[in-house]
């Protein structure tokens, strides 16, 4: 059976960071894990015990997975042409467990969690001014 060939004249990628993947060539598995904490504060206030991935549930919560062997699925590709040609590929940024990937793969697995926090000081209920 002939696979599919990715052939790429020219890929410009300005960032890939925070466990992504830029990759040219087969794979047999590609697992990426990315966990963050973002914090918006109206104060620069911080405390000693910030950053603990554990004091949140969505860090540690599975996952629900679909096992691949639920169902029986039979496939068959026939390509004609085994060749991808692409004359140029323009990426701003790759972030947060994703992949740019030129080739073929067997099995993915990608993970983002962020914990969004919004800090916000507490607030006069007569004026509206922001309180101390």
């Amino acid at each position: 059976m002939l696979r599919r060939i990715t052939c790429v004249d020219h890929i410009k990628i300005d960032s890939v960071s925070f466990s992504s993947i830029f990759q040219i060539g087969d794979s047999e598995q590609i697992q990426a894990i990315s966990r963050a904490l973002a914090v918006q504060r109206e104060a620069e206030i911080f405390f000693d015990n910030e950053g603990n991935f554990n004091a949140y549930s969505i860090f540690s919560e599975a996952i629900p997975f679909q096992p691949a062997d639920a169902e029986n699925v039979t496939l068959s590709t026939h390509n004609l042409n085994p060749v991808l040609k692409v004359r140029n590929i323009d990426i701003m940024g790759a972030s947060s467990s994703s992949v740019v990937h030129l080739g073929n793969s067997c099995n993915i697995a990608m993970e983002a969690r962020v914990k969004h926090i919004r800090q916000l000081l507490p607030r006069n209920n007569n004026s509206g001014e922001k309180g101390i």
